[in-house]
């Protein structure tokens, strides 16, 4: 009995040792940092490979938008360490859920939002801009971001608030009557990418269009560089559910980034809104309540010190390094604003790692660091990933590839369409009224959508 006790004692201290050791990564090393992130992605693979639809490419348990995040987040992973095992799979999943081009399956339709379907289409666009491998008889990756385009700009509601994007796509649902800031700051990021990656002017116009209606309405705050969650139809956008979220600056910084780099830093007002957002965003890495970081370790405020985040809220970290990472190749001045506390938030992330039988599944509250927080699932292990991914950046110091600047991925402007126009829906002429949130927007709002379906909870 006592050799039974001592060797449970050993055993459990030799448990907890490696536990605390984590995941090992020295941030100025390239080597460690791709050894580290391969470790968090094959975790993460492992879960994806587990779940119960594991027979339907790309589908995730209990959510559809999860799938495209993840997506995004690996071909990210795959440009800047050069692991190429997960791309079966990766495309796989984004061609068995393509739709008809445009990321609007048959299966899923009926119950998702406009933030659900643009996620997939900036997976896509990312992967346009790395040439990421495309496969003989599929479409290309950016005509498939196209077909997003292509089957949400006529969505852009004017009937209420003089413009912007819905957050759910039919009456039927309870978002309907919301419009909130992913969507609006998705829609406008993937059509200031692809303005970037084509060149084409159609889509830079839809992106400033965007851009200027939500700076009318709380989703979008000039003045203090707040951005609100939500606002309503009801009250004309006048209201605002203030919930602050990485994912939401994140979507609008890169958009903004984007813009910039088109406009080759002509419009002042995308570099003020980049700076701008980013300051604001020093709210995500808070100095106080949170064992005493001193304000370097990413957070996802408003859920974390609760340990209430939901699935989907877990993995809002993994955007906001990855698309704040990125846009340092492609605006100047920048680096010194995002890279020191993503840093820190990489070896914080890292030291999370440490749970599990083997000692390296991660956590979410990376401010806890060595103490792994108990929790662990796929989507912890895209957070973390995200984050070491975006450490990489530095050391491959490339900008996202365009058409003219060695981008092989081909455009199609009509992709989703079920049309033989050529040419990408052409954008009237913003006047002041249409900055001003005050002008008649040439786009109305499609209706006569069917509603005999029930409705399902929001999978994104």
């Amino acid at each position: 009995m006592i050799l039974s006790k001592w060797l449970a004692t050993l055993l459990g201290g030799a448990f907890a040792v490696q536990g605390a050791l984590a995941i090992d990564v020295n941030l100025d090393d390239e080597t460690s940092l791709k050894n580290a992130a391969k470790t968090v992605a094959t975790t993460m693979m492992d879960f994806y490979n587990a779940r119960d639809s594991k027979d339907i490419p790309g589908k995730f348990d209990g959510t559809w938008w999860e799938g495209g995040s993840m997506f995004m987040t690996l071909i990210m992973y795959w440009f800047m360490s050069g692991d190429s095992q997960f791309n079966d799979a990766v495309q796989d999943g984004m061609y068995f859920q393509k739709g008809d081009d445009n990321f609007f399956p048959s299966n899923y339709s009926q119950y998702l939002g406009n933030d659900d379907q643009v996620f997939w289409g900036l997976a896509a666009i990312t992967a346009a801009e790395f040439n990421y491998p495309e496969r003989d008889g599929e479409p290309s990756w950016v005509s498939l971001a196209q077909g997003v385009f292509n089957t949400q700009y006529p969505r852009w509601d004017t009937s209420s608030c003089h413009g912007g994007m819905r957050w759910q796509i039919w009456p039927y649902q309870d978002g309907y009557l919301t419009k909130n800031a992913i969507s609006n700051g998705g829609l406008f990021q993937l059509s200031a990418r692809l303005a970037l990656y084509t060149g084409n002017k159609t889509y830079a116009d839809w992106a400033e269009r965007i851009w200027d209606w939500s700076a009318t309405t709380p989703l979008l705050k000039e003045k203090n560089w707040n951005i609100a969650d939500t606002t309503t139809c009801g009250t004309q956008c006048t209201d605002h559910g203030d919930y602050q979220w990485t994912y939401n600056y994140a979507t609008y910084i890169s958009g903004a980034a984007y813009m910039h780099n088109y406009t080759n830093g002509t419009e002042t007002k995308w570099k003020d809104g980049v700076v701008g957002l980013i300051k604001t965003s020093q709210q995500f890495y808070p100095t106080t309540g949170f064992n005493g970081d001193g304000g370097q370790i990413l957070c996802e405020i408003t859920c974390e010190a609760g340990g209430n985040c939901d699935r989907n809220q877990i993995t809002f970290k993994a955007y906001f390094a990855n698309w704040l990472g990125m846009l340092t190749t492609i605006v100047p001045g920048t680096y010194d604003l995002i890279f020191p506390q993503l840093r820190t938030s990489a070896q914080a992330a890292a030291k999370q790692c440490s749970g599990g039988d083997d000692g390296v599944h991660c956590g979410i509250r990376w401010y806890k660091q060595a103490a792994w927080d108990g929790t662990k699932g796929l989507e912890q292990q895209m957070a973390v990933l995200g984050v070491l991914a975006a450490n990489l950046i530095p050391f491959k110091n490339k900008a996202p590839l365009s058409l003219t600047s060695g981008g092989t991925s081909k455009s199609n402007p009509t992709a989703g369409t079920n049309t033989s126009d050529n040419d990408v829906p052409v954008l009237n002429s913003i006047g002041t009224g249409d900055r001003a949130g005050a002008g008649i927007l040439t786009v109305i709002f499609v209706s006569g959508w069917a509603v005999a379906v029930t409705w399902m909870i929001r999978g994104g």
